[in-house]
């Protein structure tokens, strides 16, 4: 029997409070993170404090859990690519897309590490990240249309870039502001996206549907 297709949702925060409100609702394939996300939840940005989130969102059901390699450097980021990989074998490491990420992910990828190119702005760089064989490329939508650029549209592109070229890599949309975002990209064959606790939140904010169940608990009750 084929395998029913579905979003593949994930949950950008390092905040172990969030991932225990969050994840039993069974929404979300795995965790991302990155410096930035550590920084805010008071993380420190080390192998094992990376280890140790790792664990706790394995624990917690996850099937993936995404960590950022660091350095100035592709050699830095090789090497730090490399020692998050040898955590787990469910993890996949984000590389930002510059020049440098791009040797790192490609030492990275001929060493079986799964990658996320990380970063990424333009349709263009998604041609990048494909070639380099990258299992997800992470376009950051809000950021985007923050610097005046049509996010939607770059994304849309992202998509039939990876389509045409027959490639297995998912378009994961990063930098969600909203639910609605969901639906316009949803529309659009988008299926892979991260976003924060707030438009998890989001995701069960319909007054209709509340009273409805409220209907339902006072029927029950008699």
């Amino acid at each position: 029997m084929t395998e029913l297709k579905r979003p593949r949702l994930f949950l950008d925060t390092a905040d172990r409070a969030a991932w225990d409100a969050w994840l039993p609702t069974g929404l979300f394939h795995g965790i991302t993170t990155n410096p930035t996300l550590l920084a805010a939840a008071g993380v420190p940005n080390s192998l094992a404090e990376l280890k140790g989130l790792s664990t706790f969102a394995f624990a917690s059901g996850v099937q993936e859990f995404q960590a950022q390699t660091w350095g100035r450097t592709s050699e830095a980021l090789t090497a730090n690519g490399r020692r998050i990989a040898e955590l787990d074998a469910r993890i996949v490491v984000k590389v930002p897309i510059t020049r440098e990420g791009a040797i790192a992910a490609a030492v990275l990828k001929a060493e079986g590490v799964r990658i996320t190119m990380t970063a990424v702005y333009a349709a263009h760089q998604a041609v990048t990240a494909a070639a380099l064989g990258a299992d997800y490329v992470a376009p950051y939508l809000g950021r985007m249309n923050d610097a005046g650029r049509d996010g939607f549209a770059e994304i849309a592109a992202m998509q039939e870039i990876a389509r045409g070229a027959g490639s297995p890599m998912r378009v994961l949309v990063a930098s969600v502001r909203s639910s609605d975002d969901l639906v316009r990209l949803g529309r659009l064959g988008v299926d892979t996206f991260t976003f924060s606790p707030a438009v998890a939140a989001a995701l069960f904010a319909e007054a209709l549907t509340d009273a409805a169940a409220e209907a339902f608990e006072r029927a029950a009750e008699g």
